[in-house]
């Protein structure tokens, strides 16, 4: 079966934390939810990133593009085990993403991040 929502109307998480539900409209306006395990959304998550960049590059045909959130905050936390820290990213519309970071990559991104950038081709689609 193959749904096609009109809108998204409401996202929800359950009383226990255990499972989002995604409300929407479907094609005939009819009100639907789709309810998801943690463990789902998790891989939800996780694979999204790479559809919209797919999608991206198959609607321009330019394999290099990549679908870009400008960022408007970040933070660098220590976590509860000493050695990695937290790094989160947000945007202005409230989207964030956090990663662990072991230390000896906290030390590469930030040769990273102050080394002279390489000249970057421009080119328009």
């Amino acid at each position: 079966m193959e749904i096609e929502p009109k809108s998204l109307t409401c996202c929800t998480v359950s009383e226990d934390g255990g499972a989002i539900s995604l409300g929407f409209l479907d094609a005939q306006g009819q009100e639907a939810r789709l309810k998801l395990s943690l463990n789902q959304v998790g891989a939800l998550a996780m694979t999204l990133p790479g559809l919209i960049d797919k999608a991206l590059q198959t609607r321009f045909g330019d394999a290099s593009l990549r679908y870009a959130y400008p960022l408007a905050s970040w933070a660098v936390e220590q976590s509860s085990d000493p050695t990695p820290r937290m790094l989160t990213f947000r945007t202005v519309d409230g989207f964030s993403v956090c990663f662990s970071m072991p230390r000896d990559q906290q030390c590469e991104l930030g040769e990273a991040l102050v080394a002279q950038p390489e000249p970057v081709a421009i080119r328009a689609n």
